[in-house]
């Protein structure tokens, strides 16, 4: 049997980890799964690995988890400030990064920061600059193109530049 795998294993990643943060409850569930591998011999820096998080994080885990029980693993309240565009807005957000940005109207042949910035003004009603957008394209995986009017995988991008020829003989 063939061996299954996901294409796209960067991008998916980043997908499911932010499905995870979007829920207490999923939260709740992504530590016990870490401490089912802890229990079963994993080490924190194994767990860590698997799991996308620091190693302090799944050390966190099993302090909170040994003073307070399961209780301790599940959110308290949460500070810092709000996302700006919901769970639908950011889904939204990324399909639109797959168009041009002359499609929405937009002048700019290509996404980079001050695009993105006007689009999201116009299109969600919300104000962030330039460098936030620059944050927003790492966040989903995506850096700008100076060819094309989509945005590059992250992935995809790395991928070219380390396939670049060097050297005299090169064409």
């Amino acid at each position: 049997m063939r061996k299954l795998q996901i294409e796209c294993v960067d991008a998916m990643r980043v997908a499911i980890q932010q499905e995870i943060e979007r829920s207490e409850e999923s939260r709740y569930d992504h530590r016990l799964h870490g401490l089912l591998l802890l229990a079963a011999g994993h080490s924190c820096r194994q767990v860590a690995g698997l799991f996308g998080e620091d190693d302090t994080t799944v050390q966190r885990w099993v302090r909170r988890f040994e003073r307070g029980g399961l209780l301790a693993l599940r959110d308290g309240k949460r500070s810092g400030r709000p996302r700006t565009l919901s769970p639908g807005q950011w889904n939204d957000l990324q399909m639109d990064l797959g168009r041009s940005p002359q499609e929405f109207g937009l002048a700019a042949a290509l996404w980079d920061g001050p695009s993105l910035s006007k689009h999201l003004r116009y299109r969600y009603g919300v104000a962030l600059g330039v460098r936030q957008c620059q944050r927003i394209f790492r966040q989903i995986g995506l850096l700008p193109r100076k060819s094309s009017p989509r945005a590059a995988p992250l992935e995809a991008r790395r991928q070219r530049q380390t396939n670049i020829p060097t050297g005299s003989g090169a064409i």
